[in-house]
This record gives C-alpha cells, structure tokens and sequence, in this order.
C-alpha cells in the first residue's frame, strides 16, 4: 500500500514531467531552425533518389553544409514521376520551419501554394536544378539546360551528317528542365538543320524501363530513324538499352544523351552512345546551399546562378577537366 504521503510524492512528479514534456514540445525540434541558438537549418528537397545524379548533388550539398557551419537535410521522391509525393515532401519539410529551402521542382506549377507558405513565413526559398513558374525562389542553382540541350543537338547533326529522322525521350514536360532540354534541342535543329526532321517527342518519366519500350515504338514505326536523344541519365540509358536489345548497329541509329553515371560512360566508351552531356552536379548542389546561407545572412542573390555544362564523348572522357564533373 502507498501511503499518502508516497502517493502525494508520485502525482507531483508525473505532474513536473508533464510539464517538462510540453515545454520539450515547444521548442525541443532541433530541426526547426536556427532560433534556438543552434545551427541555421536548410531543407533540401530534390527530384528524385534513383539516379546518381542526385547523390552526387547530394555529396556538393553536404560539402557546403559543413564548409559554412549549417545542417541540411536532402530528401527526394521514389521516381521523378511522383510530383504528390515530392509536393508531400516539400510540405513537411515547410512544417519543420527550416531557416530556408532548396527545391528542384518536377512540376513547375504544382509547388506555388507552398511557395508562398514559404513567403508568408518568411522563408528563402533556392531553386536547384530546375526552376518554378514563381518569382519566390531568390535565385535558381542550374545548368543553361537550353544551351546544353542545343549542343547535344549540334553534335548530333554533325555525327548523322546534317540530314534525317531523329527523335527525343524526354524525362517530363512539366519541369523546366524537361521543357528546356526538349526546346533547346528542337528548336537547334528547327533554327540550324533544314534537313533534318524531328519525327517524334515521347515523355519517359527518367524511368529506364519506360524510356526503353518509348524508344523501341518510336523505331518501329520510324525504321529509317538516324537519332535518338535522351534528356537525362534514365532516358538516355533507357534508348541504349532499346537499341541494344533491337540489335541495331551504333553506327546506324546516334545516340545522345544528358548527364553521367557510370551506365552512360560505359555506354560511351563501348561506342553504344556517341556522347552526352555532363552538368556539374557537385556544383549544383554545393551553390544551392551556399546561396541558401547568404539569403540567410540577408544578402543580395543573382537571379540565376549558372553551374555550367560540358560536351564528353570517347575522345575526351578521361580528361582532366572533364573527369572532374563525371560522377559514377
């Protein structure tokens, strides 16, 4: 039995730990901002986790996390085909008041209700790798995809001899990057190649399975295709893995591709693919978080910061310079 002096004892402490309890409620979230004397926090909501694309922002992210003392967090959807989910994403992240947010949109629409949650709240937001249909974001961490996707062109036309059929696998046509890249390319060939004639645009989610049967459609019923193009790592791989599985001479149907990876430069150096288009991933996702602090600290933000891009095939893959941007 207690007596009452026990029980007396026993409330009062179950009553102190609620207290404690609530207050540790209140503001015990280390994640929710840099108000409580900790580090500035900066949540990073990507496109995705499947390609090695994003872990190799990832890795540039961390890099400028620690170089100016923040904590970050990186987070993506399953596939670059799940906008409800990266929406979803970009929602919590919001709801763990960050002291600003990354965000590379694979719906440049879709976000503009949290956007302006963010505004509201007075939180920055960056644009990585693709920007919003918004003038929220500060600033936009990316590659020139227009130009980048223009070059892909041009070496295309130069490896089919400025004439014939060519056709694009597109990641999506609700990013600005997809648009980008799709237009940039067209639009090179519309502006630069009167000979040549861009017979089909099927959109592949960055999915390679997907991006494979697109691409083995469009050959059917184009057999006198001279090239195809993927617009990021799971398009592009998609296309190589059709044209293999279809047996059909490299030498016969170009491929082009954007990004890196390890299953592109590999499809490069066999000959499977002429070349691609390599971003400076590690430098997207280190100035995204970079920019993020300065916005913090209230300072003044270009509106576009340019990452930069390269051209690679087997003549220079191994260089110095480009190795650099190459990630496996």
């Amino acid at each position: 039995m207690f007596t009452k002096r026990a029980m007396g004892a026993i409330v009062g402490l179950a009553a102190a730990a609620l207290v404690l309890s609530g207050c540790a409620s209140d503001g015990g979230d280390s994640s929710g901002g840099g108000d409580d004397g900790g580090k500035p926090y900066v949540a990073l909501v990507s496109k995705g986790f499947q390609h090695q694309f994003w872990q190799a922002v990832k890795s540039g992210a961390e890099q400028a996390a620690e170089e100016f003392d923040v904590d970050i967090t990186f987070e993506g959807p399953d596939t670059e085909a799940d906008v409800d989910q990266q929406i979803q994403m970009l929602q919590t992240a919001l709801d763990k008041s960050p002291d600003a947010i990354g965000f590379a949109a694979l719906d440049s629409q879709a976000a503009g209700p949290l956007l302006q949650q963010a505004k509201d709240s007075s939180i920055p937001v960056i644009a990585f790798d693709s920007g919003v249909d918004s003038d929220i974001p500060l600033t936009t961490a990316a590659t020139d995809n227009t130009a980048a996707a223009a070059e892909a062109a041009k070496h295309m036309a130069d490896a089919i001899g400025h004439e014939g059929k060519v056709a694009l696998v597109v990641h999506d046509q609700t990013s600005v990057t997809g648009q980008e890249r799709r237009d940039g390319f067209v639009n090179y060939m519309k502006d630069n190649e009167p000979n040549i004639e861009v017979v089909d645009i099927q959109y592949g989610g960055g999915d390679q399975a997907k991006s494979a049967d697109l691409a083995k459609a469009i050959i059917a019923a184009n057999p006198d295709l001279k090239g195809l193009y993927g617009s990021n790592e799971g398009s592009a791989i998609g296309v190589v893995q059709a044209v293999k599985e279809l047996g059909i001479d490299p030498a016969k149907l170009v491929v082009v591709g954007f990004d890196s990876g390890k299953a592109q430069m590999d499809a490069i150096r066999d000959g499977q693919m002429l070349g691609a288009i390599t971003q400076n991933p590690v430098g997207i996702g280190y100035e995204t978080v970079k920019a993020a602090v300065e916005a913090i600290d209230g300072k003044d933000l270009p509106k576009t910061i340019d990452t930069g891009y390269y051209w690679y095939d087997k003549d220079n893959i191994d260089d110095e310079k480009i190795a650099a941007v190459l990630y496996e």
